[in-house]
């Protein structure tokens, strides 16, 4: 996946046609070609909406649901995600830049063809995710849990993993080798399928060795 520079609300294809939203957002609900500016939205119950063609900018979600919704083509500007249900979601085609996602439960979502810039990732559970031509570019990911994941076709350049976990994660053509560190908490062997440079490599012996049951002595 080819990864371009960050667009703007008016590079979008759609921008011409989208239109202010106002009020709250509902369970089931269907929203298209709308621009969420500002919005705030805590404890709100969302879940199975279709969010197709529309953009969020300065937007935050305390808390709140929005379990198996779909993101169709959506734009996401400085956008606060803080202790959300987003868990069984479906990402597609989708872009998101300078966002926050905290304490957010993304868990058996499936994200294709999705670009994160300079975003931090905080205590996120992707565990049973499936990202496929994913992107984090210059993104800091703490605590992020990959178990059980399955990772296709996925990159970090200039991304932080700190304290990233991939217990039983399967990884495929999985570039790790531009990440600017890569400290990993648990879940060495879910890394099989990765591409790490040799400098990473020796970053992650004293791991490798503990896992293996090495005992590394110089004299």
């Amino acid at each position: 996946m080819r990864v371009r520079a960050p667009r703007d609300l008016a590079a979008l294809p759609y921008a011409s046609r989208l239109e202010p939203f106002t009020g709250g957002i509902e369970h089931g609900g269907s929203y298209e070609l709308l621009h969420f500016d500002g919005s705030d939205f805590e404890d709100a119950d969302g879940g199975s909406s279709l969010f197709s063609e529309s953009a969020f900018s300065s937007a935050t979600f305390t808390r709140g649901r929005l379990r198996r919704s779909r993101f169709d083509e959506v734009w996401l500007h400085t956008v606060r995600v803080v202790g959300t249900n987003l868990a069984e979601t479906t990402w597609l085609d989708s872009e998101c830049i300078a966002s926050v996602f905290a304490g957010t439960e993304i868990h058996g979502a499936e994200l294709r063809r999705v670009v994160f810039h300079q975003c931090k990732l905080d205590s996120v559970n992707l565990r049973a995710t499936s990202l496929k031509d994913v992107v984090f570019v210059d993104c800091l990911l703490r605590d992020v849990d990959f178990g059980g994941a399955n990772l296709t076709d996925v990159s970090f350049p200039g991304s932080s993993l700190d304290g990233a976990r991939f217990d039983r994660a399967t990884l495929t053509r999985v570039d790790l080798r531009e990440a600017g560190a890569l400290r990993i908490t648990s879940g060495l062997d879910g890394l099989k399928g990765a591409m790490i440079t040799s400098g990473q490599l020796f970053d992650l012996a004293p791991a490798l060795a503990q896992h293996v049951g090495l005992i590394v002595k110089d004299h």
